[in-house]
């Protein structure tokens, strides 16, 4: 795929289907340019009106003139460095973790951030859809070093009835995951939380976003979209460094935490090969 070719497409934020002609755009680009767009749905394996979209998010008029800019624009290999779209994949990822090892060269502002959540209790934590998944990685690791953490996945007035009671019980923080496609039900859970007198943290992909005005704290890693679904590998890295400094936040009682559990599995044998 050309440079600018693949700038174009990484310039936009792609949905799934639109990534499959992509991802068919980067290994068939010097030939891509002599099919129509049915021909291009058959063999991108999407519908043809998934290519008229596609075509229209990048900016062109139509597929004609698409055509005329594949046609254009140059088949020079990208860099010195061959590879197939797996490994672009992983190229992205490393490029993402590269910056988030540079972001976090301030360790303070994480620091900061871990202390207010160590002292949060309970601490609640939310995300939806794709960030649901993130959402309870976080909180699964956080419940071992924090004293009461409070996983919130559903929406509407379930989330409203557990955020209430979260926050008559004292929590002060609530932490929201909320990664790309960003679904409505995450601002209204900042919202919520705000009209609760609640701090904010929300972890994302970047610094600056729809959602980012709603937040009182923004901790954010890049998400590569080579793919056909997002990988959100510079995430995970960032939520783990956010466990690693509560628990330094929170010292020797999260060493005592972690101890009680040990003897807990132990005695309960709960992990083949210990």
């Amino acid at each position: 795929m050309s440079r600018s070719l693949h700038d174009l497409l990484t310039a936009h934020r792609l949905t799934p289907a639109q990534r499959r002609i992509a991802s068919y755009l980067a290994e068939a680009s010097s030939g891509a340019a002599a099919l129509t767009s049915a021909e291009l749905a058959e063999h991108a394996q999407v519908s043809q009106p998934s290519v008229t979209r596609f075509v229209a998010r990048l900016g062109f008029d139509g597929y004609p003139e698409f055509r005329r800019y594949l046609r254009e624009a140059s088949v020079e290999p990208t860099g010195g460095c061959a590879g197939n779209k797996f490994q672009a994949g992983i190229d992205a990822d490393l490029q993402n973790l590269t910056a988030l090892r540079a972001q976090l060269a301030d360790e303070g502002r994480l620091r900061g951030i871990a202390g207010r959540l160590m002292a949060s209790c309970p601490l609640v934590v939310a995300g939806y859809r794709v960030s649901a998944a993130q959402a309870a990685s976080f909180a699964y690791l956080a419940a071992k070093i924090h004293p009461d953490v409070r996983l919130l996945t559903d929406t509407g007035s379930v989330f409203g009835d557990g955020l209430r009671h979260a926050h008559r019980c004292g929590a002060t923080t609530m932490v929201l995951v909320a990664l790309p496609r960003y679904p409505k039900e995450s601002a209204a859970a900042l919202d919520q939380a705000r009209a609760l007198d609640l701090r904010t943290l929300l972890i994302t992909d970047r610094v600056v976003s729809v959602l980012t005005p709603h937040a009182d704290d923004v901790l954010s890693a890049g998400v590569s979209s080579e793919f056909v679904f997002d990988s959100h590998a510079a995430v995970v890295s960032l939520t783990g460094a956010l466990v690693e400094a509560m628990a330094d936040a929170a010292g020797a009682s999260a060493r005592k935490r972690l101890e009680d559990f040990e003897d807990h599995a132990a005695e309960r044998d709960l992990f083949i090969g210990d």
